[in-house]
Parts: structure tokens; C-alpha cells; sequence
């Protein structure tokens, strides 16, 4: 889908996308001191909206317009004492926009950003190269094997990525994968869970490329 389809789809009365933040990334970031986070094609940016609510500068950053609209009529429900919250158009494809202040992001998060293999580590490279080292990079999609074992997500094999995928997509990054994990996630009515691929990276300085575990 393009920009334009995307917009079509936010222009509904109805949020798309659950106003709740999503299971593995409230698991993976709650215990994380809050500081500057950038969630990546955020959509209506519930989990950028669940961050600042804990604390967190948080930027949600869509292609969209419609839905970048969208998350900022969300954030006007923000309790005081919220962190800063900002909504920005920009492709997940483009270099990330930069920080409000520093030189990079403590969070940098990918929830079910599902592109084909080149256009997928591309997006990647961005986001780690947005964050500051020692920082944070989630990563959370629909897994391949969700299409033999799961339910739900997207039925083309082409953007649906396994834990070693990612790992390999980031082998030549500045990141040390932390953990890469295929978990289930509960689905209301289904007779089983799906499958999400969800892996924690850190951000290294840029001359130190581990490339694994």
C-alpha cells in the first residue's frame, strides 16, 4: 500500500489499529528509564502515545497525513505530566527525522512494519542509525511462520519476516542482538495464537559491527 491507500483506510470513522500499545512492546519497554523514542510507521501512534504517557519524548513518525493527523487529536488525551509528544509525516524509507534535542534516540521501535526483504533492511539501517549507542532498537512483526501456524497479518510471504531474518538483516549494522524470539500473541476468537517475531538490538558505536548474539 502507498501513502494514498493508507490515508483512505485512517479516514474512517474508526481507529484501525487497537488504542492500546502493543503487548511485546509495553513488556520489552516498561522497564527502560524513559528519554527520547522514535516509533516508525506508528500509524494512529498508540505505542508513541503509550511512551509519552510513561514519560518518554516521544515522536510517532507515519507516511500517512491522515493518520499523523489522527495521533495528534489522540494526544489531547494525554494526562498532564505526560512526556513531550510529537506526530511528523515521514517514510519509514527516508532517513529518520533527527531528535528534538541530542544526537539520536534512546528507543527507536518497529511495530509491524512489513516490507519485502530490500526495502525492509533499509528501513532497518534508518532506524539504527537513529539511535544513540547503547540505545534501544524493537523490532516487532508478523512472522512467516504465521502463515502455516498462526492467524492474522498479511498473507504475502514476501514481507513477513522470522526472528533469523532479522538477525541477518542487521548482521553488517552497529547493533548486538539482545534477544530474537518468535512469540505468540493471543487473537480474540481465533483457535490460535499468532506468531510474532520480536528482537531487541542494541545500538554499538559505528565502528563496532558484532552482527550477532
Amino acid at each position: 500500500m502507498d501513502a494514498t491507500a493508507w490515508d483512505a483506510r485512517y479516514a474512517g470513522a474508526d481507529l484501525v489499529w487497537s488504542s492500546e500499545p502493543n503487548r511485546f512492546v509495553e513488556e520489552l519497554v516498561a522497564p527502560l528509564a524513559p528519554g527520547l523514542a522514535l516509533d516508525v510507521a506508528a500509524g494512529e501512534g498508540r505505542n508513541a502515545l503509550w511512551l509519552a504517557g510513561r514519560g518518554w519524548d516521544a515522536t510517532s513518525a507515519d507516511f500517512s497525513p491522515v493518520a499523523v493527523e489522527r495521533a495528534r487529536g489522540l494526544s489531547e488525551r494525554l494526562a498532564p505530566g505526560a512526556g513531550p509528544f510529537r506526530a511528523l509525516v515521514a517514510d519509514a524509507l527516508e532517513p529518520a527525522p533527527p531528535p528534538p534535542t541530542g544526537d539520536g534516540y534512546d528507543l527507536v521501535l518497529f511495530a509491524y512494519l512489513q516490507l519485502p526483504g530490500p526495502e525492509w533492511a533499509r528501513a532497518l539501517a534508518g532506524g539504527v542509525a537513529a539511535a544513540v549507542p547503547g540505545g534501544t532498537v524493537l523490532v516487532v512483526c508478523h512472522a512467516a511462520r504465521n502463515l502455516t501456524e498462526g492467524v492474522g497479518g498479511p498473507r504475502d510471504p514476501e514481507v513477513l519476516h522470522d526472528p533469523d531474518e532479522v538477525v541477518a538483516a542487521v548482521a553488517d549494522l552497529p547493533v548486538e542482538v539482545v534477544s530474537a524470539e518468535l512469540r505468540e500473541r493471543p487473537v480474540d476468537g481465533a483457535d490460535r495464537p499468532a506468531l510474532d517475531t520480536v528482537v531487541v538490538l542494541r545500538r554499538v558505536a559505528d565502528e563496532v559491527h558484532p552482527g550477532g548474539s
